[in-house]
């Protein structure tokens, strides 16, 4: 049978299971903690065995990270403060959040949409299309790094040592490190700039 006709029946054959990484990881980030991770981890676990694509993986978790983000988004937005402010149990904790959230934003601008949740950049009232552009960046990142970590990790785990499989624990990792160290970076010159003034 042919490449491209393989292809197809692989996808016909586990289209249910992209359609689940979809909305977890779209559901995590509107804002349900920690299933996207999960979801992404087994699923770059999945390629690396054979079920999944990896470039499907990345692309469908890339598009969902996007769509649950402006989710979120609009939801902070329209109804934020309501919703996070909202008297009950854990009130004080939601306010601190809003609190931590806006001074993040005034921090480090566009920034902090690779560690808030994407309700508090609506909160927040950071532009929207500045927000469209940096989630999805923050969306490829997420997606890579976890995606092809995972990968990486299961491949070498069963044995399979090659340098494809080796390079893309290191691609996963790098991507990882290099937006920590963008974030690290970015933060100290906004402390040496607040010292400055």
């Amino acid at each position: 049978m042919p490449v491209h006709l393989l292809a197809i029946s692989s996808f016909v054959d586990t289209w249910w299971q992209y359609v689940l990484l979809f909305l977890a990881v779209a559901a995590s980030w509107a804002g349900v903690p920690f299933i996207g991770a999960s979801a992404l981890g087994a699923a770059g676990i999945a390629a690396s065995q054979g079920d999944l694509s990896l470039a499907l993986v990345v692309v469908v978790a890339t598009a969902a990270g996007e769509v649950g983000g402006l989710i979120g988004y609009a939801v902070g937005d329209r109804w934020g403060r309501v919703l996070l402010e909202r008297p009950g149990r854990h009130q004080e904790g939601r306010q601190r959040m809003v609190e931590k959230g806006e001074r993040a934003y005034a921090r480090y601008g566009r920034m902090a949409v690779f560690f808030t949740p994407a309700i508090v950049s609506g909160t927040a009232k950071m532009q929207h299309g500045q927000f469209v552009v940096w989630n999805l960046i923050a969306s490829l990142a997420f997606a890579i790094s976890v995606a092809a970590s995972s990968y990486g990790i299961g491949r070498l785990v069963t044995g399979h040592i090659s340098l494809h499989d080796f390079l893309s624990l290191v691609v996963g990792l790098g991507v990882g490190a290099l937006v920590t160290v963008w974030f690290v970076r970015r933060r100290r010159r906004a402390a040496e700039r607040r010292a400055r003034s």
